[in-house]
């Protein structure tokens, strides 16, 4: 077992700087203002940078929370000073007796710590203590403030690897974490099915909703049924299918190439060695395949200026854009003299090499095409447009090839590791060996320890809340579980409840905004979150035991929860809704539609405090439901009734929240969940 990590002692964090400390304030989504003082600095002779915003000392409780967003880089020590609302990660830590702290993680660069691995870990360490020692400066009295670090996704990883290698902390909160094996592979199961099944998306999502067949595999053709069934085994939520179009197809892009690098001979044995699917004459993946040259006939480029990213970039599910390549405003596009054609192209991740002139060597990544036009995409391990569009030259010969991109979509058929990981007992035989050619490397333990700096032990140094989703699109829920069974496994001897908690949520995806994506289908998880970093503090500080983990079942990738709040656990409420007691209601136009809701709170996870309505599509829930409580507010029904005016098929939607407290007021801390029903209007 390796020494734990003493930032303390770490004579390349003993000399720190402050280039600003300054009062300032922050507007609570309330409007008003608290405030605060900031005080921003790093440590001489590295590229740690950090930020803390500390409250006023009334307000103050010896605490801080400490987020470490997906990826580390330039600036990333005040990425959360622009958020507002439902994700400012300061408000919240200022109005909970907390000061917050926030790193750049040891980096100048996007996606890159430095050549030590150990960096996010040990820089984060080393803002930890020096934020203790700014707070003894600033409160007045000598104390040892308790730390909470916590972070999502690749934040995840990052946590898990600073809880179990360093004391700088006293808990976390893990959430949305993948295992050492999550990546690519979550990735390339889910783009393998929707590369396949590209024409039945809406057909299963509607199968998946209320109201749907339940059968997703309704209508599919053997092949379609096999991708399907592969991404389920793996783990991919079928219910989660409804968001696909809009998400795409992530992060896989930025993935790709890392794994190229690290196993440039797979994308060459795939298309010719049997056993993977490219070798195939008759597979999907050689149906699919574009690999074509032409010839440049004309070039448009548009003004050179870098378009900028669209709002903060340093969640669970956005960060990864930071590390596209730079474009131009306005779209730039190239016309050849031959585009590919047929009736059902896949265009999706078609790269541009140039094969002649100036430009020689360069790649582009294809967006879209229209007529002889081929239009760019913005793109992660491709060459910056603009330096690449004034280098080529008419007549310009340039090869569109996605034969990469499908080929990594199945590259977790050839990463199978140990038998604990049950996602890949669908590539394995029945004496338990793999079912095709294997990889000489494991890239998926590369991936997860690259960033962090380690892979995940479960030697937890504090007390650990995991939140996870189990509708979650890009870390599937199997893998809370695996990390779960990894810290009970490995403190032998010590009840795992006196180490740590797993509360499963429903109808949220990976991402972790307040306003997610399609707010009908799926609600954001903070609540939960914000919770399990106020309990995980009264844990420690007062050992307060926090509620019980959630009850579920593994079968192979999927999940199960039971169907009442009470039965399930965790901190999340239940609500379940019929119309004109059915899932799936046919009324008349101006037919009057009777609409129950039943909802209930896991025992000590508080009381109901809201209900809306959104009976016709609006995502903000224009009509408030009113709550019949009974049980001190651990259960309500929520009647409502409506009538629709235009024939169509409609999917009223109910929403709940449940608060510790009870308090309807308190902003960061209602859990929230939904349920839909269908109705069909002649």
């Amino acid at each position: 077992m390796e020494a734990i990590y003493d930032a303390k002692l770490d004579p390349e964090f003993q000399n720190a700087f402050i280039d600003i400390d300054k009062q300032d304030s922050r507007k609570l989504p309330d409007g008003t203002e608290i405030p605060l003082r900031y005080i921003h600095g790093g440590f001489e002779g590295t590229a740690v940078r950090f930020s803390f915003f500390y409250p006023e000392k009334e307000r103050y409780e010896g605490r801080f929370y400490q987020y470490l967003s997906p990826f580390p880089g330039p600036d990333e020590e005040i990425a959360s000073i622009s958020l507002t609302g439902g994700d400012d990660k300061i408000a919240f830590a200022l109005t909970h007796g907390a000061y917050f702290v926030e790193t750049n993680m040891g980096s100048a660069a996007i996606f890159t710590n430095s050549n030590d691995n150990t960096m996010t870990h040990r820089s984060s360490a080393a803002a930890a203590e020096y934020s203790r020692k700014k707070a003894r400066e600033v409160y007045g009295y000598e104390h040892r403030p308790y730390g909470y670090v916590y972070g999502g996704s690749g934040g995840g990883y990052r946590t898990m690897a600073c809880i179990e290698n360093t004391n700088a902390w006293d808990g976390a909160v893990p959430y949305i974490i993948g295992s050492p094996y999550a990546i690519p592979n979550c990735h390339t199961t889910r783009v393998h099915a929707m590369r396949i099944l590209r024409h039945k998306m809406d057909q299963i999502a509607d199968a998946m909703d209320a109201g749907g067949s339940g059968d997703p595999y309704e209508g599919l053709n053997e092949e379609e049924a096999a991708a399907l069934r592969e991404a389920e085994l793996f783990g991919c939520p079928l219910r989660s299918w409804f968001s696909f179009r809009e998400l795409g197809d992530g992060a896989v892009p930025v993935l790709l190439p890392g794994v190229k690098r690290m196993d440039p001979d797979y994308f060459e044995d795939f298309w010719k060695v049997p056993g993977y699917l490219g070798a195939e004459p008759d597979s999907n993946a050689v149906r699919d395949r574009i690999k074509m040259t032409a010839h440049v006939r004309m070039i448009y480029i548009p003004e050179k200026k870098a378009a900028a990213l669209a709002g903060n970039v340093n969640g669970a599910d956005t960060a990864w854009l930071k590390m596209l390549s730079s474009n131009m405003s306005g779209e730039p596009w190239i016309e050849l003299d031959q585009i590919p054609v047929g009736d059902d192209l896949y265009l999706t991740g078609v790269q541009i090499l140039v094969k002649t002139g100036a430009a020689e060597g360069k790649k582009l990544m294809l967006d879209h095409i229209e007529g002889s036009r081929i239009y760019l995409s913005k793109a992660y391990g491709v060459d910056d447009i603009p330096e690449v569009m004034e280098l080529l030259q008419t007549g310009d010969e340039v090869l569109l090839d996605n034969s990469d991109y499908i080929a990594f979509q199945t590259y977790h058929r050839h990463q199978v590791p140990s038998k604990d990981y049950h996602g890949w007992d669908q590539f394995r035989d029945a004496e338990g060996e793999p079912l095709y050619p294997q990889q000489k490397k494991l890239v998926g333990p590369i991936f997860s320890s690259n960033g962090p700096g380690c892979k995940q032990n479960g030697l937890i140094q504090g007390k650990v809340i995991i939140v996870a989703s189990l509708m979650d699109e890009s870390a599937y829920a199997w893998q809370a579980d695996w990390y779960r069974r990894k810290i009970a496994s490995v403190h032998e001897g010590v009840d795992e409840r006196e180490l740590c908690r797993l509360w499963y949520v429903d109808h949220s995806l990976h991402d972790d905004r307040a306003e997610t994506i399609d707010e009908l289908h799926v609600t954001s998880y903070l609540g939960a979150l914000r919770q399990a970093l106020l309990d995980v503090a009264q844990w420690v500080e007062n050992g307060t035991a926090p509620l019980p983990s959630s009850e579920y079942e593994v079968n192979i990738g999927q999940m199960s929860v039971p169907e009442t709040a009470v039965q399930r656990k965790g901190i999340q409420p239940v609500v379940t809704l019929l119309a004109n007691g059915s899932a799936c209601a046919h009324v008349k136009c101006g037919e009057q539609v009777a609409f129950l809701a039943e909802a209930e709170v896991p025992d000590g996870a508080g009381s109901l405090t809201h209900a809306e309505w959104s009976f016709e599509g609006d995502p903000s829930y224009p009509d408030e439901g009113e709550l019949e409580l009974t049980d001190n507010g651990q259960r309500a029904v929520i009647r409502a009734e409506h009538t629709y005016d235009e024939p169509g098929t409609y999917f009223a939607v109910i929403r709940v929240s449940s608060e510790r407290n009870g308090e309807a007021g308190a902003f960061f801390t209602q859990v929230r969940n939904l349920e839909r029903v269908r109705v069909i209007v002649d």
